[in-house]
């Protein structure tokens, strides 16, 4: 299974930071601790450590422990999609072969993900040696560009499940006839020769990959579900076929010569009906992180020293190149505005609906979106260096990591193969042993009995029904679920983190509130018209205001960086904007609206002024309202005993006024992306199981550390993908649903899993001849193949009782 390994061999290990021989005694005194290190010698001149070690784990725990010491060792890491993977023990496998290739330091398969994650030393092994050893035991490494890596899986991901419905729709009609034949009508005439018939293609054609996976495992020693299918299968259909042709030789032994190519095709029918609803369950994978790398432009607009302007490919943009933005593109790079203004919207960022003004010497961030005016920034940081790209790497790690549940699945998977076919052997030696006459004949059928009545079905099919329909109970109310492990933790949530804009509040600003001065509402004409033409973000949720006003036509309008816009119609100038744009205008207010101003700034309201030359007409009050259901749902979940916190990028008071209004007890103001997640990691490590909820691109890496990720449908397309759950219509008081749900879909699987093994349980002993000694009862491989049959039927069933559930 590893790679041949000659312990004599000195392996370099290349260091960083080595520069002395003081260093270099504490880096041997280190490695002179890692068991299985034989010999060492750090060379500093040459900065590596030449080892020779009994085996490649030990290399990587020589690299470990320099690491430990504070030594730099510069490995590379990688996440590479493994294809052709069919069940947990298959990610087992690829993981072990990994693991052991020369240079190896880390491996982890996650076959919920379909993902390696390796590290590695780059002068002993590379990507296409990895590829190499996997595809030696029967699966491949995808090593594409990583630009080119999401395109081709997914491709790779349509073809396969298109490929397996077809064969799964064969099979089942192909078995049908033969289940039938075998089961009522065994005595017409050609019985035998009409099933052989029709479960030939289903073993031979339809059953070939489990036959070909056993194979590949075989020859590396190692078993999976594929070695125990094409056993079962493989045994009952030679022994059928042996049984058709030559029925004298059990008939002169006085046997009745049995077929059993109803089990056996039954079997397969059964194994790729359970691989779809797994298929289908995996198929929607996420492409949060092409979506978060669409964020970046292709190309971008470089000035040149000669002050011409070059578009460039964005790998080609240095640091310290000037970069020109124009309205409505993307910001390429992480840089420092030096000219020109504008807005820019930050949401990806932030999660807050208002776009930023961005004028000299403030940052901007890649992946944000320009608005209306243009500028030029100097590039600071390019590439894997930029805000985005380090959303994206936080993103894979989190999605790439192994949850508990999948650990528990690849210990069951990895037991149950090899026990099976153990019992199997015993029962097969224990007939021919004690016997008598016919043992020979005895030995098989038991043998054959326990593979077909053992095969996974039940277990296969556990999981992936209750899912199917817990999933679609799910969408019936409003809640979107993506896979088990959100479903399995769901209910053990007891902490949850909101965020505020789009998930508590509506996310978009809007007037909750105009005071006039006494009938000076005749000149909000004049207002909609100022505020049609301003670049001002705030300006629209005003426009929508005064909807069914008609517009006038305005001369002079003048945009005011950073307090307002002013213009003149019918020779008289208007204002609109800050307070200090009036003061500046030595323009007049009325008591009455500064004092609803007052209040309204106490509420953390935005508050927008209107004025003619002399004096204020009205004030206006721009707020992010709170959503109708948000406070009921909060009040639900602490009534559930789970500790609510919110955290915003807004400010303190914003913050503070909607904790109020709500009821939350624990809030973070002014949070940006990366605290969100060390936040969640802070909870996990006092024991809490988190649950995030969001609505933006800022949350997706929180989403992702989040053992629950619940995204709000009407955020963005990244935070749905990111997140295993979403609330489509975007109200919390569907979380306290989920919750519920989850409880009943998990109590759901355990019983089908309950009733899975107690089926084999009692089912293998009574197939390998347990009862024989005591009442001369033995199981008929027959028998055994509907009993399976049954016991998938079972479960399925009770899968579907979840639909009446309130």
């Amino acid at each position: 299974m590893a790679t041949n390994f000659n312990s004599k061999e000195t392996i370099y290990i290349p260091l960083e930071d080595v520069e002395s021989e003081h260093c270099a005694l504490i880096v041997e005194k280190g490695l002179a601790e890692v068991k299985g290190v034989e010999t060492h010698k750090v060379e500093v001149n040459n900065r590596r450590a030449a080892i020779t070690v009994k085996d490649n784990e030990t290399v990587g725990n020589a690299v470990k422990a320099i690491k430990d010491l504070g030594y730099g060792v510069p490995t590379v890491k990688n996440t590479f999609p493994v294809l052709g993977m069919t069940c947990a023990s298959c990610a087992g496998s690829a993981e072990s072969i990994v693991t052991y290739e020369l240079g190896v330091v880390d491996a982890s398969v996650n076959f919920a993900t379909g993902n390696l994650t390796v590290e590695y030393l780059p002068n002993l092994t590379d990507a296409s040696k990895l590829q190499k050893a996997v595809q030696a035991v029967g699966y491949d490494l995808l090593i594409l560009e990583e630009a080119k890596q999401q395109e081709s899986l997914e491709a790779i991901h349509a073809e396969k499940f298109k490929k397996l419905k077809n064969k799964t729709i064969w099979a089942v009609l192909l078995s049908l006839p033969v289940v039938v034949i075998g089961m009522f009508f065994m005595d017409m005439p050609y019985a035998n020769e009409i099933m052989w018939f029709f479960s030939t293609p289903v073993i031979l054609w339809l059953g070939k990959d489990f036959f070909v996976n056993a194979w590949k495992q075989t020859k590396h020693r190692s078993a999976n579900m594929d070695t125990l299918v094409a056993l079962s299968t493989g045994i009952a259909y030679l022994f059928s076929v042996f049984n058709m042709l030559f029925m004298d030789f059990w008939h002169q032994r006085g046997l009745h010569a049995h077929v059993y190519f109803e089990a056996a095709a039954v079997v397969i029918a059964f194994i790729l009906l359970g691989k779809l609803l797994e298929e289908k369950a995996k198929g929607n994978t996420s492409s949060a992180i092409k979506k978060l790398m669409g964020l970046q432009p292709k190309t971008v607009m470089v000035i040149q020293p000669d002050g011409t302007e070059k578009q460039v490919a964005i790998e080609e943009v240095n640091v310290g190149a000037i970069v020109l933005v124009k309205p409505g593109e993307k910001i390429a790079v992480d840089g420092m505005v030096i000219s020109g203004h504008s807005y820019v919207d930050e949401s990806m960022l932030s999660g807050e609906p208002v776009p930023v003004l961005k004028k000299e010497n403030e940052k901007v961030f890649a992946g944000t979106i320009n608005q209306k005016g243009s500028f030029q920034f100097k590039a600071v940081k390019v590439g894997k260096e930029t805000m985005l790209a380090q959303i994206i790497r936080m993103v894979q790690d989190a999605q790439g990591s192994k949850a508990p549940v999948q650990k528990l699945v690849d210990k069951i998977a990895g037991i149950f193969v090899p026990i099976v076919i153990g019992i199997a052997l015993l029962t097969f030696i224990a007939w021919i042993v004690l016997g008598g006459d016919n043992a020979v004949a005895q030995a098989l059928l038991a043998a054959v009995t326990v593979l077909v009545i053992a095969c996974p079905c039940a277990l296969g099919l556990a999981t992936p029904t209750a899912i199917m329909v817990g999933v679609g109970k799910g969408a019936e109310n409003g809640i979107l679920i993506k896979d088990a492990e959100s479903l399995e933790l769901a209910r053990k949530v007891t902490a949850i983190v909101l965020d505020k804009t789009g998930t508590i509040t509506e996310g978009r600003p809007q007037v909750t509130g105009i005071k006039w001065l006494d009938d000076a509402d005749a000149t909000k004409d004049v207002l909609l018209s100022i505020e049609k033409q301003s670049e001002h973000p705030l300006a629209e949720a005003v426009v929508k205001n005064l909807e069914g006003t008609p517009a006038v036509v305005l001369s002079h309008f003048d945009s005011i960086t950073g307090k307002g816009a002013k213009a003149t119609y019918k020779e008289e100038t208007y204002y609109v904007g800050n307070k200090k744009l009036l003061a500046e205008n030595n323009i007049v207010i009325a008591d009455s609206l500064l004092n609803q101003a007052e209040e309204w700034g106490k509420e953390s309201k935005t508050v927008i002024w209107f004025a003619n030359s002399k004096q204020a007409l009205s004030v206006i009050a721009i707020s992010d309202k709170i959503k109708e259901t948000s406070v009921q749902a909060i009040k639900e979940l602490q009534d559930m005993n789970i500790e609510l916190y919110m955290l915003t990028g807004d400010n303190e008071a914003t913050a503070k006024a909607i904790a109020a209004q709500t009821g939350i007890k624990h809030y973070k103001a002014e949070v940006l992306p990366q605290h969100k997640a060390d936040f969640i990691k802070e909870l996990q490590q006092q024991g809490k199981t988190v649950a995030m909820v969001g609505d933006g691109i800022n949350d997706s890496t929180a989403l992702a550390t989040a053992d629950v990720s619940i995204a709000m449908g009407k955020g963005s397309d990244i935070a749905m993908d990111v997140a295993k759950m979403t609330i489509i219509s975007s109200d919390l008081t569907k979380i306290p649903q989920a919750i519920r749900l989850s409880k009943q879909t998990v109590a759901t699987i355990k019983q089908n899993l309950f009733w899975a093994f107690i089926y084999n349980l009692i089912g293998i002993p009574l197939a390998a001849g347990i009862l024989y000694p005591i009442n001369g009862f033995l199981l008929n491989p027959m028998i055994a193949g509907a009993a399976m049959a049954l016991s998938s039927v079972s479960v399925v069933s009770n899968s579907l009782r979840l639909k009446w559930k309130k």
